[in-house]
């Protein structure tokens, strides 16, 4: 079976995200940087958000333990905007290849819910998916297999192998991979317009 429908993560797909673009503002020591991310907003930490747990609830427990760093702290959520410069380059360009062949287009990102209308408002291109799916509407995160069966009902319950899902993250390749999707490990345009092509959606 080919695919005939994309599904695209978001993050590091198609938007450029990157939170030490924000702390490295608040934190000019590069190393003071990287130990704040590293122990302090950790992604493991972030991840809460994904799942939908809001910036504040999920700031407060640290600002608890670390009070010394509220500001850089709350800055996560009320600074977020600050984490991304524009799009990954060549993905909108794909997109809008893929959206001039009559491919429908999916997306299903792991995202706080309370930051999903400003990036849709930011950046336009997030408007040619038909739906996306955002982890923290829901309260589970990929790789949970249950937000990818909840994703499949969304675009009308294809077979997982119509479906070539496009992710930068491994695991959740994996994840889709056991489920039967057609996959893609995104490591830039230029590979992703690689594997559109052999599927035959470009």
């Amino acid at each position: 079976m080919t695919a005939r429908i994309a599904l695209f993560d978001i993050g590091r797909v198609v938007l450029d995200w990157e939170p030490a673009r924000l702390y490295s503002r608040i934190f000019p020591d590069a190393a003071e940087r990287d130990h704040f991310l590293s122990e302090i907003c950790t992604m493991d930490w972030h991840t809460r958000h994904d799942a939908g747990v809001s910036f504040a609830d999920n700031a407060a427990p640290l600002i608890a333990q670390y009070p010394h760093h509220e500001d850089a702290i709350r800055a996560w959520g009320g600074r977020w905007m600050e984490m991304f410069d524009g799009y990954i380059e060549g993905t909108p360009d794909l997109i809008g290849q893929l959206k001039a062949r009559g491919v429908p287009l999916y997306a299903l990102s792991n995202m706080p819910s309370e930051v999903w209308p400003m990036l849709l408002t930011e950046f336009p291109v997030l408007q040619t998916f038909a739906h996306v799916v955002v982890s923290g509407d829901l309260g589970m995160v990929k790789p949970d297999p249950a937000i990818y069966a909840h994703t499949l009902e969304m675009m009308g319950a294809p077979a997982p192998a119509e479906v070539f899902f496009i992710d930068d993250s491994a695991k959740n390749i994996a994840a889709a991979d056991a489920l039967g999707f057609r996959t893609h490990l995104f490591e830039g345009a230029a590979g992703l317009e690689t594997a559109l092509l052999a599927e035959g959606l470009l």
